[in-house]
């Protein structure tokens, strides 16, 4: 058990620091644009940092660190998609676009970037009800991970563990905004980095070397439940059967959800805007890909041999230990295997990971609240001329503060309504989503001299529309749990095998892709300059 007075002290000294960088970055926080941007002008370590800290949350750790567990090593195919496409590809070819188009328009959101860059304010107004309607979701499964462990760990009751982290967290948001969310991230970042790192070696010590704990994981293949067996796996450190529910779930869900699913991300987006030119992202990048390498690497290696070591010491695989639900494995390995020290390293790990992913959620959810509605409701055309109000500095500060507090509350609410063993599907959900409705558009945006805006509509309504349709109608993990298809059709899904197993992403993304260019080619055959 770990000792309460010292947990207590590294915790204490860990909120310390957080509330330390909170005051100088509000002391910095004087008007709308700085709780946007921070000024444009961000160290390119701290934006390496903030971008990786904020990708990887409990999600990753706790989330998909069980998933591994119960699906095996094949999971480590997103640590290379992540890498690859959400540094590399986001950065060089996504980053540099966005930060120049974004200072150019003098835009700092995504939907203000979207609407300036279209002159619409239905894709101002269309992305941020996006935005609003579901990052909460994934902000609820971040919270709950974190939570949980702390529940764990320091014994407390789960709804003390969930309100006090939420509570914390809003605190440095709503007042010291983007440059409080950056400064936290960085140090939390830290902490992560070097958390993980402890996790894997003294994993790696216990289990007997490397070479040992992966041979044991290979030869428990014939502990693979039957009905995971008869769904295509064949193990934990071999890939599921082509083609395969298990293949299907890990590969379209996870890995291309994540993993694509990270280029349109609206608080990751934001991260290129608040450079100060292109040589601080490309000095950016390899601190991001570093962290992001480390943290997801170490949670998918140690999560699939959590089984290794449950198995030696009880005789079950990891997902027996915890009765199935695959967001208590982590935890429980960590609070089981590790010596004090590491339990409470661990502790600050996740809480840093959880609150550097909350804080860029509540920020954007705020923003978008805020600015993106609010205030640029108050000057648009939509607005009866003699009810438009140009909302000043001051006020537009106020604005965001106030929604971000707003969107924190509902995100908690969300988190007690949601099911356990929600955290990595949640996760999925949310960036396959964002995937399908924002990056064609968001790509024609920024690489097309004069975008099509009747593409861009057409592409964020198929887009959204397919996502959603496919979610509540056919993918029937979520289908079941939603219900709308019972309540209509009077089935789970209206088809059948094995479309039931193949991720809402794969079917809205074409199909955005599709109205984008039917969009840019009917936008050409009337005016031929369109492209």
């Amino acid at each position: 058990m770990v000792d309460t007075l010292t947990l207590a002290a590294f915790v204490v000294l860990y909120v310390v620091v957080l509330g330390l960088l909170t005051v100088l970055a509000y002391r910095r926080t004087r008007k709308g644009e700085d709780f946007l941007l921070a000024g444009r002008k961000v160290h390119p370590a701290i934006i390496g940092l903030s971008y990786g800290s904020t990708f990887i949350s409990t999600s990753a750790i706790v989330g998909f660190g069980g998933v591994a567990a119960q699906l095996g090593m094949g999971i480590i195919w997103l640590t290379v998609l992540c890498i690859g496409v959400g540094v590399l590809l986001a950065f060089i070819v996504y980053g540099k676009r966005t930060r120049k188009i974004g200072q150019s328009l003098g835009a700092v959101t995504l939907p203000d970037l979207l609407g300036k860059r279209y002159n619409s304010d239905f894709m101002q107004y269309g992305t941020s009800v996006i935005v609003l309607a579901s990052m909460p979701l994934y902000a609820s499964a971040v919270l709950i991970g974190g939570a949980h462990f702390i529940e764990t760990t320091l014994a407390v009751s789960y709804d003390t563990a969930l309100l006090g982290f939420a509570l914390i967290t809003a605190l440095y948001v709503v007042f010291g905004g983007i440059l409080a969310v950056m400064y936290t991230d960085a140090f939390q970042g830290g902490i992560m980095a070097f958390g993980m790192v402890a996790i894997l070696v003294i994993t790696y010590v216990t289990l007997g070397g490397v070479t040992t704990a992966h041979q044991d994981l290979t030869n428990m293949a014939s502990l693979v439940p039957a009905g995971l067996v008869s769904s295509g796996m064949n193990g934990w450190t071999a890939m599921p059967d082509l083609g395969s529910p298990i293949w299907f779930t890990l590969i379209t869900t996870i890995v291309m959800g994540v993993g694509i699913g990270v280029l349109a991300q609206p608080q990751l987006i934001v991260r290129y805007m608040t450079a100060k030119d292109d040589r601080a992202l490309n000095r950016a990048i390899p601190v991001g890909g570093l962290f992001i390498l480390l943290c997801t690497g170490v949670a998918f290696t140690v999560g699939a041999l959590t089984n290794v070591y449950f198995y030696r010491e009880n005789g079950l695989i990891s997902t027996a230990m915890v009765g199935g639900n695959v967001d208590e494995i982590i935890p429980l390995y960590i609070n089981s295997a590790m010596p004090d020290i590491i339990i409470i390293l661990f502790l600050l790990t996740l809480l840093a990971a959880a609150m550097s992913t909350l804080s860029a959620l509540y920020h954007t959810m705020g923003t978008a609240a805020g600015h993106d509605l609010w205030a640029h409701l108050g000057r648009s055309k939509l607005i009866p001329s003699k009810f438009r109000k140009e909302r000043g500095a001051e006020s537009t500060l106020m604005a965001n503060r106030v929604g971000t507090a707003i969107m924190i509350l509902v995100s908690v609410v969300i988190a007690y309504l949601m099911p356990d063993g929600i955290i990595a599907r949640a996760t999925a959900m949310f960036m396959g989503l964002c995937a399908a409705a924002f990056l064609p558009l968001f790509t024609l945006g920024i690489f097309s001299k004069r975008p099509s805006l009747l593409a861009a509509k057409a592409s964020l309504v198929v887009g959204t529309g397919t996502w959603f349709l496919w979610t509540a109608f056919v993918h029937i993990k979520e289908s079941s749990v939603i219900g709308l298809s019972k309540f209509v059709f009077g089935s789970d899904a209206i088809l059948g095998s094995p479309w039931t197993v193949v991720d809402p992403l794969v079917i809205a993304i074409p199909a955005s892709v599709i109205a984008l260019v039917i969009g840019i080619y009917i936008d050409r055959a009337r005016s031929p300059s369109i492209g």
